[in-house]
């Protein structure tokens, strides 16, 4: 099982609200959830459940009202915002719906780019030929100086996954990921999260309204209303096909 493998992220207690004038509008009523090393989990709910929200605070993108998010043991929340914007840059990748490629920039510098800001002194060429390591992986050797208006919604989503693993995080975390794609694209780009979930050992977190999605995970967990009603090892986990 995999939890019996290393404690990477530890949540307690953790509550988020937004205020409408004086009406409180509580999205996360103390959810409590504890990831593994290695670990593809799948959050499902409905729309307006908090799915969103738990990943961004998990991702450090959004503070919590309440409640602590650790990571490796380490509460994040006590960082200051620059160990925070370090932590953001350096240990968490994200992958979202629609992308957020830069549109002035081409396939290559986009994936570099996080690299570049994490280096005082960066290795240009060094970072360049990661990037572009990453790009052959995911498929896109030939659409390195491409620019996102010049890419399907596919390759986009692939350029964005490549981004999110330039720093070698240890935690992917993706929102929707194949939310916009057809069925064939949605089939590539899950095929390659699960390939590199087996390959590189890297957690990956996942909401998801994708039910075929959920079942390919190693634990679902299941959000209601602000609180997670069920998290339970996938015992019917389903393998992707191979190409």
């Amino acid at each position: 099982m995999k939890n019996s493998l290393k404690e990477v992220i530890n949540i307690v207690d953790l509550h988020k609200s937004y205020y409408d004038g004086e009406t409180e509008l509580c999205v996360l009523q103390g959810v409590e959830l504890t990831v593994y090393a290695s670990e593809v989990i799948a959050i499902i709910g409905a729309s307006g459940a908090g799915k969103s929200t738990l990943l961004h605070i998990i991702g450090a993108l959004d503070r919590p009202t309440a409640g602590h998010v650790s990571y490796e043991e380490r509460d994040i929340f006590t960082l200051g915002d620059r160990e925070l914007a370090r932590f953001r840059n350096e240990d968490i990748g994200f992958v979202f719906q629609f992308h957020h490629l830069l549109p002035e920039f081409t396939a290559i510098e986009n994936v570099a780019m996080n690299a570049l800001i994490r280096m005082e002194k960066p290795e240009n060429s060094l970072i360049y030929h990661k990037a572009e390591e990453l790009l052959d992986y995911v498929g896109l050797s030939a659409r390195l100086k491409h620019y996102p208006s010049q890419l399907s919604g596919g390759e986009r989503q692939r350029v964005a996954i490549a981004r999110a693993l330039m720093n070698e995080p240890k935690v992917v975390l993706a929102d929707e990921p194949t939310g916009n794609l057809d069925r064939h694209n949605s089939e590539a780009v899950l095929e390659l999260l699960w390939n590199l979930n087996a390959q590189s050992g890297q957690c990956f977190i996942i909401v998801t309204h994708n039910p075929e999605l959920a079942e390919r995970a190693d634990r679902i967990v299941h959000l209601i209303d602000g609180k997670i009603s069920n998290a339970h090892e996938n015992r019917t986990r389903k393998q992707l096909p191979h190409s």
